[in-house]
This record gives structure tokens, sequence and C-alpha cells, in this order.
């Protein structure tokens, strides 16, 4: 009998401190944050991502009550910085803002230090860039069409250039070869910047590059505008029409950036941080800023980003399986 009784008298000691460990856990994830969060950017200061890290940063602040520290920590195509993140404490203390890099690199690696789809926990998608097809006036096509024809009849004449061997620009590249079923020559740059210097100097003929970079040269007639990449036309080049519309079959390819948390985060602090997020995105003047630098702000649900993270990283590994890309 006092045995059934110590057994009893135990049992209600763990139920108890069960509860209350749970009460514990829900009255921190509430009372989230109550110190700095760390905010991770896994590319170098002055780049597009910490452009907008930096924007979204300060609402983030505002909006959780506490100071976001942007920290940029650049290196091997964004994975130093996100090897930081998946394997940081899952407490809300530490975020990420990944980009379209993290569907590229695990087709890009032979190893990665982290699996993203498994080790990150998407909170929110935060904005996206639209690119466009522009190409040097030498180039006899004055619309996609006639642009397809040319490349058709005009196997590895072309050239189109990138800002490095897997980067956004070569594997966009590399899609619209396959999509097209055309043949042109990769030239890779160090950078966007270079690249635009040798395709307004005629040096290569074509390149899939940022509204920011390209716009100023199609509008001063340096080069010429075919078609935008995303999949709807941008308001910057209301008269371009996207790649599907002008008979590029399933092409979409917009550069994307996007809140992460290590996996394991309780959600509701994702869910909190999903909320100021999409708050601040709806602000009239964060629209402006990110106008001004050429990308759309974009929010949504943890899952939806997560089915979207997915859908883009099988995307790619077709794209550079095609294309017979060597890991680096």
């Amino acid at each position: 009998m006092n045995l059934l009784k110590i057994g009893v008298a135990a049992c209600c000691v763990i139920a108890l401190n069960t509860l209350n460990a749970h009460a514990q856990n829900s009255t921190r994830d509430t009372a989230f944050p109550t110190k700095p969060i760390r905010f991770v950017v896994p590319f170098a200061p002055g780049g597009g991502t910490d452009i907008v890290a930096r924007l979204i940063a300060q609402r983030l602040n505002d909006g959780l009550g506490q100071p976001v520290v942007v920290d940029n920590r650049g290196g091997a195509g964004c994975t130093l910085g996100s090897d930081i993140v998946c394997k940081a404490p899952p407490d809300g203390y530490t975020l990420l803002l990944g980009n379209i890099s993290l569907a590229f690199n695990p087709w890009l690696y032979k190893s990665l230090p982290y699996n993203a789809l498994k080790d990150l926990a998407p909170v929110s998608m935060v904005a996206v860039q639209p690119n466009i097809v522009v190409v040097h006036p030498s180039v006899p096509a004055k619309s996609l069409k006639e642009f397809i024809e040319y490349a058709r009849a005009n196997p590895g004449k072309l050239s189109f250039a990138s800002a490095g061997a897997g980067s956004g620009t070569h594997l966009a590249g590399e899609m619209l070869k396959d999509r097209l079923k055309i043949d042109m020559v990769h030239v890779p740059y160090k950078g966007t910047g270079p690249a635009i210097i040798d395709l307004i100097g005629g040096q290569v003929q074509v390149l899939i590059s940022t509204f920011a970079s390209a716009l100023p040269h199609v509008k001063s007639g340096r080069l010429r505008a075919l078609g935008v990449t995303s999949a709807k036309r941008s308001p910057a080049t209301p008269d371009v029409p996207t790649l599907m519309e002008a008979g590029v079959p399933d092409y979409d390819y917009s550069t994307w950036y996007a809140l992460f948390m290590p996996a394991g985060t309780p959600p509701t602090i994702i869910g909190k941080v999903n909320g100021v997020t999409r708050q601040a995105l709806a602000a009239e003047d964060i629209k402006q800023k990110f106008d001004a630098q050429g990308v759309e702000p974009w929010s949504n649900t943890p899952a939806e980003l997560a089915a979207y993270f997915r859908a883009e990283t099988d995307k790619w590994g077709k794209v550079v399986r095609a294309a017979n890309i060597p890991p680096l």
C-alpha cells in the first residue's frame, strides 16, 4: 500500500514538473524577445542581400522591441553565414536573411555542412527582385522571338555573361538555353559590374541582369531589353513582356530574399517574427525604399515559404544537372 502511494506521488510530481516546464516555455515564448537578436547576412556589406537586410532590420527592431543587429558573414556563396544559423540555438535570437543561393548550393557544392531544407525554419519571404534579359545593340533582334530565331540559326555564335560560375545570372542563362534549346557560350565574370561593362563594349552579347544594374543602360540605348524573367511584368518596364509571355516555356527566375531561423525554433516565436515582418512590409515607406532598390516587398506564411523553398531547390537542381555544371 505504501509502495502504491509512493508511486502515485511520484507520478504526480513528474506531471507537475512537466506542466511547470511547459508553462515556463510558454511564458518564455510569449515574452520573446528579451534581448538583442543577431541578424546574420551571409554576404559582404553593400550587396543586394545586405541592403535588403538593413532596410528590414530597423522595422524588426521597432516591431519586436529589441535591437536587431546585422552581422555580415560572407563567404562560399552564403554557406558560411547559413551554417552559423543552422547550428545556432533554436531560441529565436538568431535570424538569417537567405536568398536564392540557398536553393542553388545543394547542387553546386560537393558537400555542405548543413541541409538547408531540414536545418532552417522558414519565417517569411521578404522581397523579390525580377531580372531582365538584355543584349548588345549589335545583336540583330528587336524582340525575343527574333532573338530565338537568330540564336537557333547561329549556334555557338552568341556569348552570355554572368556574375560568376554558379551565380544566379549563370544558372538563369543555362535555364534559358535549356528551355529554348539554343547554344550560347558562357563567359563568367567577377560580378555583375564587369559583365555589364563588357556587354556595353560588345565583348559579350547577352546578360540576364537585375533591373538596378541594367535599366539605366537600357534607357540610354546602350543595351536593348528583350524580356523580363519573372512570372509577371515589371512596373519599371511595363512594355517589356515576360519570357513566358514571349513563348519561353515554364521560365520564372527572380532573385528572392527570405527570413529563416534555426530548425526547432518554437512556432510561437516564428509566428511573432512573421507577423512583425508582414506588418513592416505593408508599410508605404518600406515599399518606396524597396522600389528605389529595384526590389518588391513580398511576405507570406512560414508554410508557404517552406513549400516555395522546396520547389525552388528542386527546380534549380534540374537546371544544374541539365547544364552539367561540375560541383565546386
